[in-house]
Order: C-alpha cells, then sequence, then structure tokens
C-alpha cells in the first residue's frame, strides 16, 4: 500500500500540474488570434483521423463533458473550421468532419507552435525528450484506466 504523504507522488504530480499550466499558456499565447486549445486539439484530431466523429465520441476522446464539446463544436462550426451533420440513420445523432477552411486554421496554428514547442525540445535536448516521452505516454494509459 501506498504511503499517506509520498513526497515522490506528491512530487511527480506537482511537476506535471506545472508543466501542464506553463505549457497551455505557452501555446495559447502562439495560437492565432481567436483560436482556443481546445478548437486547435479538436482540428489537429479531425485532420489525423481524417473521418467523421460524432460529438460524443470526440467527448470521450478528450475526456471532456458532453455539453463542453458541443460548445467547442459550435464555436468551429461558426467559425467554418468544421461540417455538422445530421447521421442519416439516426436523426438524433451527429457527425462532424473538418472543413478544409478548418484544416487550413489548424495548419496556421501548427505553424505558429511548432517553433514555440520546437525551442523546448531543443532547450532540453531531443534525447531526453525521447527519453521521456514512454514515461509521460505510460503515465497517460494509467491515468486513463
Amino acid at each position: 500500500m501506498a504511503e499517506q504523504n509520498d513526497p515522490l507522488a506528491v512530487a511527480l504530480f506537482s511537476e506535471v500540474f506545472m508543466a501542464d499550466q506553463l505549457a497551455r499558456s505557452l501555446i495559447s499565447r502562439a495560437l492565432p488570434k481567436g483560436m482556443e486549445i481546445s478548437h486547435f486539439s479538436v482540428l489537429n484530431h479531425l485532420a489525423h483521423t481524417n473521418a467523421e466523429r460524432s460529438p460524443a465520441q470526440l467527448a470521450e476522446t478528450f475526456h471532456v463533458t458532453r455539453g463542453a464539446m458541443t460548445n467547442t463544436l459550435a464555436k468551429l462550426e461558426w467559425a467554418g473550421h468544421v461540417h455538422v451533420r445530421p447521421d442519416w440513420d439516426d436523426a438524433r445523432r451527429k457527425f462532424v468532419s473538418i472543413s478544409p477552411a478548418g484544416r487550413s486554421a489548424r495548419d496556421a496554428a501548427l505553424a505558429s507552435i511548432t517553433p514555440v514547442v520546437g525551442d523546448v525540445v531543443k532547450a532540453i535536448g531531443a534525447d531526453k525528450v525521447r527519453a521521456v516521452l514512454p514515461i509521460l505516454r505510460e503515465l497517460r494509459l494509467r491515468l486513463e484506466q
């Protein structure tokens, strides 16, 4: 059984929380005006999968509520970055796909954040980043359980 107040666990999560906050702040400042991290994340996911997803599937992927995802998708649809269509077999469901404008917005966002995150990787060192990725991936997978 783990200690009641395990200093190693506390130190690990303190670093993860602070790194998350600082990374989000850094990326938010680098994104094009009006784009939020949640918008970029959804556009990036849709661009990578190159397939339609339901709002429920996207909410599950990003570990957010359906309401939060609906809000994000409404903003992306208003901006013309996604297409939302009804499921032809079940009108209660919808499907979301990235639009050409959304792909362009995602590409512009990626171009604006790549130098920023690249500088961080360069400062730390590519070998150190490669070494820590499997550990971070395992941490994420354990937290997803």
